[in-house]
């Protein structure tokens, strides 16, 4: 009797007809997810979702769907063919792994069956982002939407089938996890650990159930980072080699090279003794163990190499995976991760070891991603990465799978916030249940940089406030310092009815010839414009413009000779929106601020006499007519601005009760109180009926979900069964980290930027495109949707390559002074950028 040779199910094909065989793939898929949750001590979990989360298959449906897809059926003479165009996303092999799983567990008690929900939450999810289990549509809302998917009909889930079928190594090895009591009891110790450090000690409050989620979904990410990538090992075996994997230069080798440089540094100015201070102090707290920790420094403290300083030394000290760097705008990025790089990154070691530094911040793709765009997203594989906070928070939080896939790097690494007072108000709780979920259960160390730490540890604990470390704080007399590093006066300048734009300008130019320079901040682009042309009038000295229209590549090239002008002591004056104030490193002799948040208008003042080389700048306060300002739909620096009229107010009636510093800590701690109790019932991230159906929150869509349980209860006359209840996807749908999408535009910026354009709509190699859109970055401007609209109508914007969804810009829609615009340019402007 000879054995009966086992059929080859194929899991994908190439172009070229290669194929892949299906037990190849659950094999390296299961060995990766299994490497990825390991960092969380979830080994097996994340190997047994691995192994089955593409069961289904092994069905023969799915097996003519695709050999029909590919070629490898032939219409006329194989009687398995199939309309593969007709039956595109209808032949489901996502359900019958979560099937297995949810029957194989539920059987294990009350605590087998919330492990078999998490579990099979990740494989029915894998190509849609997380799924709801209770439904927050308004016309299914409080539907039991995750029973509902495990109880689908054998004929169209293909379980019973796809089981049959399935390769014996594959099965033996599934069956073997099932039986490991660490399956279940894994889960639970982590369930348990979450329940004792939240409020109250119990696991039903909102920051457990929202930190359970959080649980979930890093275990989906472990899921589609390693299918993503296994896929594409296979599908584009070339481009694997851009991939190092975890294989990094080691930290003692990139804290030498700091060290290095820092050895090098001769301090040139009275101010770099301080920086020097400072930079000790957090190669000091590097050697404490992992935690949350402040860091609060004045502007022009020399955070940037100080906090890298600590993240270095931490990281190499206990073993981190790797340091991420997030950022509030795509405009200081750039700045930082150059400075960083030209440290961390000789040129000579490059094209051994790789990159070192990435900036992972580029909008490039449309929302809904081609398969090729997944291919070439990034997961943060490198040691250092600089992101936005954007880019952070759709990790945590965003629709699909894009940025999920990212959240299992989080584990073990060194979290650097810069800026923390720019989260978005509405995050806050959002934001605080997920750093506690990462510093506390997920072995991470957490940064909060800023030179106006927002007190998110005073917030309602209940809903989520940070857990800090005991003493916190890095610096060791933060008041001290920033007496010490005091060096500018702030000048109140509001005045009944406002101040003209001419008025305004008048104040810019006297300041230029007075103070030598002058930088004035407004609130908005329009406003900018506006200012801008008007201080060009009649004025003999450079005048700049920066707003967030021009591409990265563009504001650094005004940047430079806006420094140079500056280093060689020549009169300049510089109009730009806030995206100036956060991490840019220039030095004005004097800053006029349009009325603001106290926390903008000291970051304002960061601008000013920052390295101290007069004895005070001078920072003017001025409130601009209504005309001239629509803060309408900007609530958080109208909001910002009013809370600020009453801290100007309160300074001007006792500056001892203030130290005698408008932006230092004590004015900054009474800001944010009067601040955040102005907009606490904003930070559970509050969501419209027109958005989802019915007015509701974030915070409860991803913990508890009592509405929802609540309509269910009164349906069904008992309360769910389903201990975990989140709208997983009903929030990500309605998460918007900022106010609107965004759309990346490139743009014909110089000769570099054209010929980047002409490139990516010639280059078809995956290889050739990674890099052109790792460049790209640099020449990318965000639009929102009302501003693609009607550049689309205008016919001013392109797509590089059909099917992609990048596009570039008409070069008459790109202005030298402005950046992108709606209306197109005289030519002349266009010969000039």
């Amino acid at each position: 009797m000879t054995d009966e040779k086992p059929m080859n199910y194929i899991a994908h094909v190439r172009k070229n007809g290669d194929r892949q065989w299906l037990r190849d793939h659950l094999r390296g898929v299961g060995e990766k997810a299994s490497t990825n949750a390991a960092k969380i001590g979830l080994a097996t979990q994340g190997e047994l979702i691995g192994l089955l989360h593409d069961l289904g298959k092994y069905s023969a449906a799915f097996q003519a769907y695709l050999g029909s897809a590919t070629g490898i059926l032939n219409q006329d003479e194989d009687e398995d063919f199939v309309d593969a165009d007709r039956l595109k996303g209808k032949i489901d092999h996502s359900t019958a792994g979560a099937q297995l799983v949810w029957r194989e567990l539920e059987k294990r008690g009350p605590v087998g069956q919330i492990v078999g929900q998490m579990l099979a939450l990740c494989i029915a999810s894998h190509h849609s982002g997380l799924i709801d289990c209770l439904s927050s549509d308004q016309r299914s809302l409080g539907e039991d939407v995750f029973t509902r998917r495990v109880q689908k009909a054998d004929e169209r889930s293909h379980l019973v089938e796809a089981w049959s079928k399935v390769d014996v190594a594959i099965r033996e090895r599934a069956e073997s996890l099932f039986a490991t009591p660490d399956v279940v009891a894994g889960l639970q110790a982590w369930l348990g650990r979450i329940a004792l450090a939240a409020p109250g000690r119990a696991d039903k409050g909102f920051v457990a159930q929202q930190q359970i989620g959080l649980l979930v979904r890093f275990l989906f990410s472990c899921l589609i980072d390693a299918d993503r990538l296994d896929t594409a090992i296979f599908e584009k075996p070339r481009a694997n080699r851009h991939r190092r994997q975890g294989d990094y230069a080691d930290w003692p080798i990139l804290v030498g090279r700091l060290e290095k440089h820092l050895a090098g540094l001769e301090p040139h100015e009275s101010i770099d003794h301080l920086r020097r201070d400072i930079s000790r102090h957090c190669l000091a707290g590097a050697a404490r163990e992992r935690g949350i920790f402040t860091l609060s420094v004045p502007t022009g403290g020399g955070k940037t190499l100080a906090s890298l300083r600590f993240a270095l030394h931490h990281a190499a000290r206990h073993k981190m995976d790797r340091i991420i760097y997030v950022i509030p705008f795509t405009s200081i990025i750039d700045q930082n991760a150059e400075v960083v790089r030209d440290i961390l990154e000789p040129k000579e070691d490059i094209a051994e070891q790789g990159r070192i530094v990435l900036e992972h911040h580029s909008n490039l793709t449309p929302e809904v991603q081609t398969w090729r765009d997944k291919i070439l997203t990034e997961n943060w594989d490198a040691p250092v990465i600089y992101t936005t906070m954007v880019q952070f928070l759709e990790t945590l939080f965003g629709v699909g799978t894009r940025g999920a896939r990212r959240m299992h790097q989080l584990a073990n690494a060194v979290l650097i916030f810069d800026e923390i007072q720019s989260l978005p108000v509405n995050c806050v709780h959002l934001f605080n249940n997920a750093i506690n979920f990462l510093a506390d259960h997920c072995g991470s160390t957490v940064v909060l940089c800023t030179a106006t730490q927002p007190l998110l540890d005073k917030v309602d604990s209940s809903q989520g406030a940070i857990r800090l470390t005991p003493n916190s704080e890095l610096m060791p007399d933060v008041t001290a310092l920033f007496a010490d590093l005091k060096r500018v006066d702030v000048i109140n300048q509001h005045k009944p009815g406002g101040w003209t734009q001419e008025e305004v300008a008048k104040l810019a130019r006297e300041e230029t010839q007075e103070a030598g320079s002058c930088l004035v901040i407004v609130n908005t682009k329009k406003a900018a414009q506006a200012v801008y042309l008007l201080c060009q009038e009649g004025s003999s000295v450079p005048v700049f413009h920066l707003s967030t229209s021009l591409c990265p590549a563009h504001r650094k090239a005004i940047l430079r000779e806006v420094r140079e002008s500056l280093e060689r002591r020549e009169p300049v004056l510089c109009v730009s929106t806030q995206l100036i104030e956060a991490g840019v490193d220039v030095d004005f002799g004097a800053v006029i601020r349009y009325a603001a948040g106290l926390d903008s208008i000291a970051q304002a003042a960061g601008r000013c006499n920052r390295n101290k080389r007069n004895a005070t700048g001078r920072v003017h306060v001025v409130n601009p007519q209504q005309q001239d300002e629509n803060l309408d739909r900007l609530i958080d620096i109208r909001i910002g601005r009013d809370k600020t009229a009453r801290i100007l107010n309160d300074y001007e009636a006792n500056p001892a009760r203030f130290n005698g510093n408008l932006i230092g800590p004590e004015a900054m701690a009474w800001y944010y109180e009067n601040y955040f109790f102005a907009r606490k019932g904003d930070m559970s991230y509050p969501v419209s009926a027109a958005t989802l159906g019915h007015d509701d929150n974030l915070l409860n869509l991803l913990s508890s979900n009592p509405l929802a349980s609540a309509e269910y209860a009164q349906r069904n006359g008992q309360m769910p069964k389903l201990y975990l209840r989140q709208s997983f996807k009903a929030a990500a749908q309605a998460f918007k980290a900022i106010d609107a999408p965004t759309q990346g535009v490139i743009v014909p910026f110089c000769e570099t930027g054209r010929q980047l354009v002409n490139d990516l709509c010639a280059v078809h190699e995956v290889e050739k495109q990674y890099d052109l859109l790792r460049r790209a970055q640099q020449y990318t401007v965000n639009v929102f949707p009302h501003q693609l609209a009607k550049l689309q109508e205008a016919g001013a914007v392109h797509p590089v390559q059909e099917g992609t969804g990048i596009l570039h810009l008409d070069p008459r829609y790109y202005s030298f002074e402005f950046g992108l615009v709606t209306e197109p340019i005289g030519p002349m402007e266009t010969l000039l950028s």
